[in-house]
């Protein structure tokens, strides 16, 4: 490291140097690793625009420009017969083709085109090649690329991390309709299967099956492209079955494919990783590691089998159903061409079909009379106003959907902005149901209009901000000390609000069955009719929240006698202001009118030890009360059908109880080292740990 810092003119002349490293080792010994220097000319900005240079991830030069070894194109190589245009060995066709997909599954997985797919010299001349197998390959790539790109465009549900549309001058449209790139492939597909019944060979075969898994998975993307029809679900199903079927034999048979005899080089013959090094842009290049063919085709089966996933959502018409298939589909963390395909099978995601869904959904959420009441549905003005009202949810609601096909990292900042939708909503909501209420008091044949439309706007209002409070859980943006007020939060209004606003739901449910059956009974018989206990029907649902809602109790109360005892590192107060956190954790929640937002100075008069009627309050009464919670969430967990998911929370929920009873007890009283708090089991419920 030589420079001569003298004076700025000098650094342009090349022989003033200073040798620096042992003045520059002196001044960093006193920062420990990951410490940074701070400076009016060099701070935070500075630092992670810095690169560091040698490092291979950081400054990619060191591998797009090591040795001496000249990159030639195309037209270069033929030329100089370092490429074959013909006469290829059934295990290079085989290596070609699997390490073409795995820079496939590399370009999916959000690096650029140029870095990937086009490192294959095949590709930039795919009709020059004279081995009828490559040939169709190589355009079928070419289609793939374009249907692809138009699936995740159409969706856009990607973020510059997630994909890179970009084609650096690449053409990809050949001029081969999809029906004629599907019957090329067939055409290859039969001539192999012939070579297979006259002479059974494991390379033939593996070639058969590569060839017919692009031909299957080809058609399944075109029928999710289609715009004027839905796919037919049992064909897709039929598709998807053989596309993991060949996968399987694709799996078993990578072996067979020519590998690289380089040490230096991990690339076959035919695949130039610098050759696009000049399209890129004169920023300093992205080093992208190219997917080992193994991992690409365990990526295409995890992605046949989300598609069989996706296919469902065409059995689904409600939109409460649809909303939660969203969200559960969302948090596997799925691929970007998944997520796309799921957004264009529902037609829930069109405005122009949304309305009707819509008007069904809060029908059978809530029932509002005056969706039902003739003489509120045949009054001009109130219809108006209901039409209005669910042509304004038209777009926040398909914003809720759309936002369960991003990425979960940028789900967070969406649900925030999506906040400000619903908020708009609460309001004219509100207004609505005022009116309707109003007309329905003086209508002597219909029911009182109180609230349903709110009821129903609130629920999805305190569903999405419960997603972004649990959503930081998943994505580790809270410090441990900081857990106490999140599910303190979570447990005393937001779980509670929304129970509340389900029972309501279910109440008015049941007076409308019951209305109903009165009606139907009337005149029928003077005897007073007999009813049934009437199943509530959202008594499974409203347990289930109980369950979360006394979970996050325990969470608040275990915290809390941790906090007591010292168990926790807290932040020094110079460096750290609790108030500033708490206001930015819950800064989406400032603009909601409902339920009114928790300010600083009330969470902390509500979280005040002298709330508590025992005095004095200490961490054993706290680990009792926490003991309490998990037992109660349990029980109710236990009332409820058990699912996976459900036996994960009854395992934790156990878990926690013994931990708090044992720390009740003075278990490691003495023990100041903290509690560990493990989310291995689940995202946002985790097992408490001792040391």
């Amino acid at each position: 490291m030589d420079v001569d810092i003298s004076s700025p003119s000098s650094w342009l002349i090349p022989n003033s140097w200073a040798n620096i490293t042992d003045t520059f080792h002196d001044a960093v010994k006193d920062l420990k690793l990951g410490e940074l220097l701070h400076d009016d000319l060099f701070g935070l900005f500075e630092a992670m625009s810095a690169i560091e240079m040698m490092d291979p991830k950081m400054d990619a030069g060191m591998l797009c420009n090591r040795g001496v070894r000249k990159i030639v194109s195309f037209n270069q190589a033929v030329q100089d017969k370092i490429l074959k245009l013909d006469g290829f060995s059934k295990k290079e066709v085989i290596g070609i083709i699997d390490s073409t997909l795995a820079c496939l599954v590399s370009w999916l997985e959000g690096h650029s085109l140029a870095q990937t797919v086009f490192i294959n010299l095949y590709l930039h001349r795919p009709y020059m090649i004279e081995e009828r197998v490559l040939k169709a390959f190589c355009l079928s790539i070419y289609k793939l690329l374009e249907v692809i790109k138009d699936l995740v465009h159409r969706a856009m549900v990607y973020e510059e991390e997630d994909f890179q549309p970009m084609q650096y001058g690449y053409h990809l449209n050949p001029d081969i309709s999809e029906q004629r790139m599907i019957g090329m492939l067939r055409e290859v597909e039969e001539d192999l299967h012939r070579k297979l019944r006259a002479k059974h060979s494991n390379e033939t075969q593996a070639i058969f099956a590569r060839i017919k898994f692009i031909r299957v998975f080809l058609q399944v993307l075109i029928s999710f492209r289609k715009e004027d029809q839905q796919p037919s679900m049992p064909d897709c199903q039929r598709l998807l079955a053989t596309s993991v079927e060949m996968l399987y034999l694709v799996q078993d048979t990578v072996h067979l494919g020519i590998k690289s005899d380089d040490p230096n080089n991990e690339h076959i013959l035919g695949f130039e990783p610098s050759i696009n090094q000049r399209l890129l842009p004169p920023t300093f290049p992205r080093y992208t590691k190219i997917k080992s063919r193994s991992e690409a085709l365990i990526y295409f089966i995890e992605m046949v089998e989300r598609f069989k996933i996706v296919c469902k959502i065409q059995t689904i018409v409600s939109l409460h159903q649809a909303l939660d298939f969203f969200i559960e589909f969302s948090k596997s963390s799925p691929c970007i061409l998944s997520r796309s395909a799921l957004q264009l099978l529902y037609p829930g995601t069109n405005p122009s079909n949304l309305k009707d869904i819509l008007r069904d959904a809060v029908k059978s959420f809530i029932c509002p009379p005056a969706l039902l009441s003739k003489t509120l549905l045949n009054n001009q003005q109130a219809k108006h106003y209901v039409d209005t009202f669910l042509s304004h949810c038209s777009r926040p609601f398909i914003n809720v959907l759309q936002l369960c096909g991003h990425n979960r990292a940028r789900q967070r900042d969406k649900l925030a902005h999506l906040l400000e939708e619903f908020t708009t909503l609460q309001d004219e909501a509100e207004r609505v149901d005022a009116y309707l209420h109003n007309l329905s008091v003086n209508s002597p044949l219909s029911r009182p209009h109180i609230a349903c439309f709110g009821t129903w706007v609130l629920y999805h209002t305190l569903r999405i901000m419960i997603m972004y409070l649990l959503s930081g859980f998943e994505l580790e943006l809270y410090s441990v000390h900081e857990y106490y007020y999140i599910y303190w939060y979570l447990y005393e209004f937001l779980y509670g609000w929304l129970i509340s606003a389900l029972s309501r739901a279910d109440s008015f449910l049941v007076e409308n069955e019951i209305l109903n059956e009165l009606q139907k009974g009337k005149g029928a018989s003077k005897k007073k009719p007999k009813f049934k206990k009437k199943p509530r029907p959202y008594n499974r649902d409203i347990i289930y929240l109980q369950a979360l809602q006394n979970m996050c109790g325990g969470y608040y109360k275990a915290l809390m006698g941790f906090r007591l005892e010292g168990k926790l590192s807290m932040p020094h107060p110079r460096f750290d202001s609790e108030q500033v956190r708490y206001e930015h954790r819950f800064a989406p929640f400032q603009s909601l009118l409902t339920p009114p937002p928790v300010i600083y100075s009330e969470f902390r008069e509500m979280t005040s030890f002298e709330r508590f009627q025992q005095q004095p309050v200490d961490s054993v009464f706290l680990y009792i009360a926490g003991c309490k919670h998990f037992h109660q969430a349990r029980q109710l967990l236990e009332s409820v059908q058990v699912d996976s998911e459900i036996t994960e929370l009854l395992k934790i929920c156990k878990t926690n109880f013994i931990v708090l009873k044992l720390l009740a007890g003075g278990h490691k009283k003495d023990s100041m080292k903290p509690p560990e708090f493990d989310f291995s089991s689940n995202k946002y419920f985790s097992i408490i740990k001792l040391n």
